[in-house]
């Protein structure tokens, strides 16, 4: 009789390591697979960053361009300011300024964007990644191992 209990409270002592194992075990996968997409993600990202700051560039380039020949267009037509054509082109040349300055900060914010994201996903990783060391660091501590004495 005492060797049946003796048995039951083992099995039922053990059973509940186990699932208190698998628990630790299935919350760490967790964590190891969204690190995992974070880290594809990051990765992705960071492609990203060199297009966007030569796309930035570009447009800087381009809206300084417009603006130079912008100021050659007023300054012709100061010169001639009854001249409908000089101020037809200088109009012209003024949207071209607007549209370009325009386009210019809209890839100034998408590359700050980009460097946001890129930041709060290192964040995220560094998170979970303490997280999981906390599980691997407690496992380490009490580690759950199977009895295998034979009786």
């Amino acid at each position: 009789m005492q060797k049946v209990l003796l048995l039951t409270t083992i099995g039922l002592l053990f059973f509940g390591m186990s699932i208190s194992a698998q628990k630790v075990n299935t919350d760490s996968l967790s964590l190891v697979s969204k690190i995992s997409a974070d880290q594809l993600k990051l990765g992705k990202l960071q492609n990203q960053v060199e297009q966007k700051t030569k796309n930035k560039q570009d447009a800087s380039e381009q809206a300084q361009k417009s603006a130079n020949e912008n100021s050659k267009a007023a300054d012709k037509l100061s010169d001639k300011p009854e001249n409908k054509k000089l101020a037809r082109k200088a109009n012209n040349k003024a949207a071209e300024v607007k549209s370009d300055s325009r386009n210019a900060r809209r890839e100034s914010d998408r590359l700050d964007n980009l460097n946001k994201d890129i930041q709060n996903l290192k964040k995220r990783i560094a998170d979970n990644q303490a997280k999981l060391n906390k599980y691997i660091q407690n496992d380490k501590a009490n580690p759950v191992t199977p009895d295998t004495t034979q009786h």
